[in-house]
């Protein structure tokens, strides 16, 4: 059975890759009336079409790099600390928790490196750590694998893996040992995800991919902001102006803008793309589903880096 749906509204689930779609019946079927109400689950390899009235430039460009994995990079990445893990990877749109491991280990009062390393409930915790990467990380296509953890617990997570993968001849596993960085966070939850990303060690891995890209670019906006306040401005009168003043060196936006029920809306800050890349500025859209778009929705979801310094006063718009 074939349906035709006009969208009303959608909700998408990282945690199983799955987009809900509510909308009304919009050509006539023989099992349904047109204009009833429907609900439909798009899932990984699930095929359908889309169609729209208008497309605009980004639209197609965000369709293009989502659907093309040439363009895509990702992270597969583990913080942790003792009994807890969450396995997550990072893809150009989006930080997917994958799953949240939590294991009581009983401790003796009295214990030393050795007696730890032969904890039974250290290496189930290891072990149930490794099995979920396994299940979700594709380690030939992964650009790198972040082990993050307080103390000493990253460290024994990767021995533990490595000599497991040596008993059963994993290579696939042995051969995607460079990839593996330990790292040191605070805790294993996932506020220290972006901890650990925000490190040079990791930027330095990272630097060819979106996500490093907009970490980056919004530290920067921040410290321009810190030093010379005239050159970083947020909100949306403000980059509108500095836009048509032709000040924009780097334009920070987050995608939850692009998805405005006003279509006059969306056409606004599309046209606000295209006018900064014609004056030669760079743009970076900004998904809502990392912590730097988080952040970045917290200033309005707008800001700009500028070439000069320039006042601003909203009320003369």
């Amino acid at each position: 059975m074939t349906l035709t749906l006009s969208v009303k509204k959608i909700d998408f689930d990282p945690q199983v890759s799955q987009l809900h779609i509510n909308g009304t019946v919009s050509e006539e079927n023989k099992h349904v009336k047109i204009g009833s109400y429907h609900t439909l689950d798009l899932e990984l390899h699930r095929n359908f079409t889309l169609t729209k009235q208008e497309w605009d430039s980004i639209s197609l460009e965000r369709l293009d790099k989502a659907c093309n994995p040439t363009k895509r990079a990702e992270i597969g990445a583990v913080v942790l600390q003792e009994g807890l893990a969450n396995v997550c990877l990072i893809t150009d749109y989006m930080t997917s928790l994958q799953q949240r491991i939590e294991i009581h280990i009983p401790r003796k009062r009295k214990e030393n490196v050795t007696d730890y390393q032969k904890n039974k409930g250290i290496n189930k915790f290891y072990e149930t750590v490794m099995q979920a990467m396994l299940r979700s990380f594709d380690f030939k296509n992964l650009k790198v694998i972040l082990i993050a953890s307080s103390g000493f617990v990253g460290e024994g997570l990767i021995k533990y893996i490595f000599n497991e993968a040596i008993k059963v001849d994993n290579k696939g596993l042995l051969q995607s040992r460079p990839k593996f960085l330990q790292l040191h966070c605070s805790s294993g939850h996932m506020h220290s995800l972006n901890e650990v990303l925000n490190s040079p060690s990791v930027s330095a891995k990272l630097i060819d991919t979106k996500f490093a890209q907009e970490t980056m670019a919004l530290n920067r906006f921040y410290k321009t902001l810190h030093n010379n306040e005239t050159k970083a401005w947020y909100g949306i009168k403000e980059v509108f102006l500095a836009a048509e003043r032709g000040a924009i060196e780097t334009l920070l936006i987050s995608d939850m803008l692009f998805r405005s029920n006003d279509v006059n809306e969306r056409r606004r800050y599309v046209k606000l793309v295209e006018t900064v890349k014609q004056n030669g500025g760079k743009v970076l859209i900004f998904s809502s589903l990392h912590e730097s778009g988080h952040q970045l929705n917290q200033l309005s979801g707008i800001a700009a880096i500028l070439t000069f310094p320039i006042n601003i006063d909203v009320n003369d718009e």
